[in-house]
């Protein structure tokens, strides 16, 4: 591993209390932390376990665990299907700071800024009650098309996924009840996983994600409710990217710090703006997170109650309701293709379906062809399916070539649109024929190793 940057160690020596040689060592250690995240919506029926083992549970997390080696997770059907999302664990610390500072008992609107890959939009996602509503926003296309595929699998309609610049809600005044910014950052967190990040790092890297980083923040705190929470993280050791940031937002921006009731035990070191994880206290990576309260107003805005997207006809929901359960969703129409979403999801879409880039609307359910309906992969991966849906249940063997788009044969005698699953969890859909089986799932979704 290449010599850690001298004035990033001088850095953190000026802020007290750290420890050099410590901090050094570990990353050298060879040791790498492997932790997931499971999905509260998909867990395994009684009897049915994963491939691996869990080990610890990460302290700060209900559904965290550590693993005692790194599995392929990509040869892991219940991994395609979103019943876990591997993630950082320091990241995981979003649950702690969210559930001490919101009610989840209550419906809320809160908007993920900078989401992709999705580890922290999954996170929010399990938190939320079913009528709130998650937005999560990525400027980076090719990025906000990964989110899409990651809190799809995860299986909820109450979502939204927009590709836009973080001004654009700067129109939304007081809107969300909490924002979430995991922001651009130097990446000195990610030395020890990602050692070929130290040649790259500078002082003039860090001084310019601090001002990425104020731009992004001036721009999305406007769309905060009086009383509503920022929870703000990086993975940089930096204070200028860190601490310095919150202070300039409770300078500026009439923000209060709100500190978090921290075990002791689980070695974060509180500043005086936040928290800091490191690798030689925590079993984690770098990271640092710290919650903001708004304490001022900056007027508000309410939905329109003009509906502009339609929504599916009698008879286009005679055919859809075999395939979903509804309770209080909507089924509306765009493009030939037809959306699950609550009723929050619903009104966001109508009301800024001109402002905002929309990667993601709820749930779509797929479309209807004459007589029949083409389901969606979304669909599959929806936990909200008619509990009387044609299914058949694959073993690991037969789940990868499904996986893979290889040829494979089943012995049931079933026909038409048939939903594959692996150990009870939706993988996609196949549409079987007399002599032969059409595999729906997405190319872009296709194992090739």
């Amino acid at each position: 591993m290449p010599s850690l940057p001298s004035q990033l160690l001088q850095s953190l020596n000026d802020l007290g209390s750290f420890d050099e040689k410590a901090f050094i060592e570990v990353h050298c250690a060879e040791h790498k932390i492997t932790s997931i995240r499971l999905n509260p919506f998909k867990k395994l029926p009684v009897g049915l376990k994963m491939d691996f083992e869990l080990d610890d549970r990460v302290k700060w997390n209900t559904e965290g665990y550590y693993l005692n080696e790194r599995p392929s997770f990509t040869l892991d059907p219940l991994f395609h299907a979103g019943c876990y999302y591997p993630q950082e664990a320091g990241s995981m610390f979003l649950e702690f700071a969210l559930k001490h500072t919101l009610d989840f008992s209550q419906t809320l609107k809160v908007v993920d800024v900078c989401a992709a890959p999705g580890g922290k939009s999954t996170l929010i996602n399990s938190l939320l009650n079913k009528d709130s509503l998650l937005v999560a926003n990525e400027i980076i296309k090719s990025r906000a098309d990964v989110l899409v595929q990651n809190l799809s699998k995860w299986g909820t309609c109450n979502t939204i996924v927009t590709n836009n610049d973080p001004n654009r809600f700067s129109q939304l005044p007081a809107f969300f009840d909490a924002l979430v910014i995991d922001a651009p950052c130097s990446g000195s967190g990610l030395f020890r996983k990602q050692p070929e990040a130290i040649n790259e790092w500078s002082v003039d890297h860090v001084k310019a994600c601090s001002i990425r980083q104020q731009k992004i923040l001036t721009n999305i705190l406007p769309s905060l409710k009086e009383g509503g929470i920022l929870v703000y993280s990086t993975c940089s050791y930096s204070a200028a990217e860190n601490e310095d940031i919150v202070a300039w937002l409770i300078n500026d921006f009439d923000m209060e710090y709100v500190s978090l009731p921290v075990d002791k035990d689980w070695g974060l070191v509180e500043t005086e703006h936040g928290y800091r994880f490191y690798p030689h206290l925590t079993k984690s990576e770098g990271f640092f997170c710290a919650v903001l309260r708004k304490r001022s107003d900056s007027g508000s805005y309410h939905f329109s109650k003009k509906k502009n997207t339609p929504t599916a006809t009698k008879a286009e929901m005679e055919i859809i309701l075999p395939f979903v359960a509804l309770s209080n969703e909507s089924v509306v129409k765009k493009n030939d293709q037809f959306h699950l979403m609550n009723p929050l999801a619903e009104g966001f879409l109508n009301v800024f379906e001109k402002q905002f880039y929309f990667k993601k609307a709820g749930v779509v359910v797929g479309e209807i062809k004459g007589k029949d309906m083409v389901p969606n992969q979304e669909l599959g991966w929806f936990t909200g399916l008619n509990g009387q849906i044609t299914h058949l249940e694959l073993n690991k063997e037969t789940a990868l070539k499904f996986l893979r788009k290889e040829n494979f044969s089943v012995a049931e005698n079933t026909k038409g649109f048939v939903l594959m699953r692996f150990k009870e969890k939706g993988l996609g859909w196949s549409k079987i024929l007399p002599n032969r089986i059409n595999n729906y799932l997405p190319n872009e979704l296709r194992i090739l190793k």
